[in-house]
């Protein structure tokens, strides 16, 4: 690749999608890392949530989802959806050039560094927890770890309402971890793009004994690891910008994004999904 060619490339944007808007987590992790980037963001709130699908359907929507990115000369793809990422990384991977990033690994990555005792606590939607991609990429990082698994249906629902702070909330979050505290883990990864929203909730309903994992953060920083490796990093002298499409009207949880995040979003574009007419 000539200097010119790859000057080209770092200057395109960085496409990152999710099921629907809880990968802004994401998105506001590259745009504190990686100021001077371009991104486009792509949310498939028509189809949300993804947690509830079967992977063979999650696959299709990601495959026609990121092409989408790559229709606006994506650089990298995120998969800013941790459901997405446990069932159709490979076939993302096979399919487009560009290199695919998704949060699975840098989080499992971050839990075994994190964890003094190897016991490894994990939450995430149904599909997430069904697919066992947490599990499976945390013992091939260490085979000696325990991960207990519990998923969370409920979460979303709430913070989509915007009740992040919220007494039902905590009573539900409690519910859902307290056998995970009781079976001794000593870190937690919050294994979907919306939970970090909940945070302070999950840190109370911790009592400040188990570590945290944020799995947004951590696939922020193995992009921007990603970028120089691969020679795609932009100039710092450029300067970075946030394109945010939706494939339905945005609803309630936009604003709720927005405020918690604290997000410059701009306007908003609707966009129609491109169906993939070849056969996957």
């Amino acid at each position: 690749m000539s200097a010119r060619t790859i000057a080209e490339a770092a200057s395109q944007p960085i496409g990152v999608f999710d099921s629907g808007i809880g990968g802004l987590t994401v998105v506001k992790a590259l745009r504190e890392l990686l100021p001077s980037e371009k991104i486009v963001y792509l949310g498939d709130t028509a189809r949300v949530p993804y947690g509830s699908k079967s992977p063979s359907t999650v696959e299709r929507y990601s495959l026609e989802i990121a092409e989408m990115l790559m229709a606006q000369s994506a650089k990298v793809i995120v998969v800013a959806c941790n459901t997405a990422s446990s069932v159709a990384l490979p076939k993302l991977e096979q399919t487009f050039s560009v290199p695919v990033m998704g949060v699975i690994r840098p989080g499992a990555q971050a839990a075994i560094s994190a964890s003094r005792n190897r016991h490894i606590g994990v939450i995430g939607t149904r599909a997430t927890i069904r697919s066992g991609a947490y599990e499976k990429t945390l013992r091939g990082l260490d085979s000696n770890v325990r991960v207990t698994s519990r998923a969370c249906p409920l979460l979303v629902p709430l913070i989509e309402e915007g009740w992040l702070d919220d007494e039902l909330t905590d009573r539900i979050i409690a519910r859902y971890l307290e056998p995970l505290i009781k079976e001794g883990i000593d870190t937690l990864v919050l294994g979907c793009t919306h939970y970090p929203l909940l945070s302070p909730a999950i840190e109370r309903a911790l009592g400040g004994n188990v570590a945290l994992v944020d799995s947004a953060r951590n696939c922020a920083a193995a992009v921007q690891l990603l970028l120089r490796r691969e020679s795609l990093a932009a100039k710092p002298s450029d300067t970075g910008s946030l394109q945010v499409a939706l494939t339905d009207a945005p609803d309630n949880f936009l604003r709720v994004a927005k405020e918690a995040l604290q997000l410059d979003i701009g306007e908003v574009e609707v966009r129609e999904v491109l169906h993939r007419t070849s056969a996957l």
